[in-house]
């Protein structure tokens, strides 16, 4: 018994010694701010003085209960130091984990594999914060630091991997951005000039940087080490991409065919064979000119109705002309009882899958009528222009009419009659803007003037 209480006492004075020791209160406000160099030494000598002391005092006492009180001591001051302990372990962890970072990007940037880099480092790290927790054990203690080693495993597997994640979204990126960049102009170049030879081109413009730009891709990749599963759908996702972009283009430039026809009708009609401007002598025929122009203007429609970049053959543009263009006569001679087949009275065109198709037979209809409405103003306005007789027509008038001459000579009162008719001609002329109207067709007037006797004059011009 009174070795028990003897042996008691004397523990508790060691524990409340050792709390009270300067060196492990340095100690532990060190550890609390950062990793402590050869802190598993320091701590294990100042645990190893505090149980020396009780084994000195308490040497004379019975062995059991001296062991008995020296194990309870001994478990007290490791249960008040392990705080301590596994705030280094902490500290080792996030400091091997900021420099693994460090060292990792490093290796990146200095144009290491990415698989190769993540392998390298994080076999360097973990060994070095293996090393650095052998420093920072307690040899008295034997604490087991497997966990706090597997959570800064998990932890460097985690940033590899979001960094992975990240170069390889920053790769595809930039090759998405190359091939849009690549694509996205020449498809609206070609477009804009469209012919028999633009799909076939489009074609092989996306053929070609579209492997290009996988083939790109491909090397980049073989630095990661990936599955080849993985790598061919990155590839593939690439390709879907391009083929996208090409896609997205012509669906934009499809709604502004209109705007293009018009461009390109004006274009044909106002410049000649050679691209430049036409010279109006009014021996043009612009029946001719004017078919040539729509003619243009219908094959840009039929080459922006459909996508074409698979070998798939379709008769858009003969189902184009044969509807909008060699109607002529035909509807007239046919009885008009008779209902005939519409081919563009449909919303598919015949061999054309609907995601392929840009614009639908009835808007093709639609588009061709609004085209025609706004370019006969062109036509009619050039035709109405070369409304002046021929010289021939001139020559004659002078000559027929000489007889006439010489009576206004003989008579200067005409003259002033014919000189009043013709400023009242003139302002009629300009008030109604008569030269306007005539660009339009058959005009009615009726013009109403206030004099005395309410008169009306009604006048009714032809073009």
């Amino acid at each position: 018994m009174v070795a028990t209480v003897r042996c008691e006492e004397i523990a508790n004075e060691k524990f409340t010694g050792f709390t009270a020791n300067e060196n492990w209160c340095l100690l532990e406000e060190a550890v609390q701010s950062g990793p402590v160099a050869g802190f598993g030494k320091k701590l294990n000598s100042i645990l190893c003085t505090s149980l020396s002391e009780y084994d000195a005092e308490a040497t004379y006492f019975d062995e059991g209960v001296r062991s008995a009180k020296r194990k309870q001591l001994e478990e007290k001051l490791l249960q008040l130091v392990q705080p301590a302990y596994l705030s280094m372990l902490g500290h080792l962890r996030s400091g091997t984990l900021e420099k693994f970072k460090e060292a990792f990007e490093e290796a990146l940037n200095g144009g290491e594999g990415f698989s190769l880099a993540a392998r390298n480092c994080t076999q360097s790290y973990m060994a070095l914060f293996d090393e650095r927790c052998t420093d920072a054990n307690v040899e008295l203690a034997n604490w087991d630091c497997s966990k706090v080693r597997d959570k800064l495993r998990r932890d460097i597997d985690t940033h590899v991997a979001s960094v992975r994640a990240a170069k390889l979204l920053e790769l595809t990126s930039s090759y998405e951005a190359k091939l849009n960049e690549a694509l996205a102009g020449p498809v609206e170049a070609l477009l804009d000039g469209a012919n028999n030879e633009t799909w076939p081109s489009i074609k092989k413009l996306l053929q070609r940087e579209t492997v290009s730009a996988v083939s790109g891709l491909s090397s980049a990749l073989s630095g990661f080490e990936m599955d080849a599963k993985d790598k061919e759908k990155m590839l593939t996702s690439l390709q879907d991409y391009a083929r996208g972009v090409v896609e997205a283009k012509a669906r934009e430039e499809a709604g502004r065919v209109l705007i293009r026809m018009k461009d390109r009708f004006s274009t044909l009609f106002s410049h000649d064979s050679d691209s430049m401007p036409r010279v109006w002598t009014g021996k043009e025929d612009i029946r001719a000119i004017t078919k040539t122009a729509r003619s243009a203007s219908l094959k840009l429609l039929s080459v922006m109705a459909a996508i074409r970049l698979d070998d798939d053959v379709d008769n858009i543009e003969n189902t184009l002309t044969s509807a909008l263009v060699d109607t002529k006569s035909n509807a007239a001679v046919a009885d008009k009882s008779i209902t005939t087949f519409d081919p563009l009275a449909s919303s598919t065109w015949e061999e054309v899958p609907p995601a392929k198709t840009l614009i639908t037979p009835v808007q093709c209809k639609s588009l061709w009528r609004q085209f025609r409405a706004e370019t006969e103003y062109s036509e009619a306005s050039r035709r109405n222009n070369n409304w002046m007789p021929p010289p021939w027509a001139i020559v004659a008038l002078v000559v027929l009419g000489f007889n006439e001459f010489m009576t206004l000579l003989r008579n200067p009162l005409y003259l002033g009659v014919l000189f009043v008719g013709y400023l009242t001609v003139k302002a009629l002329w300009v008030q109604l803007n008569i030269s306007g109207e005539f660009q339009h067709g058959v005009v009615s007037f009726e013009l109403k003037f206030f004099i005395p006797g309410f008169l009306v004059i009604r006048l009714n011009i032809f073009r």
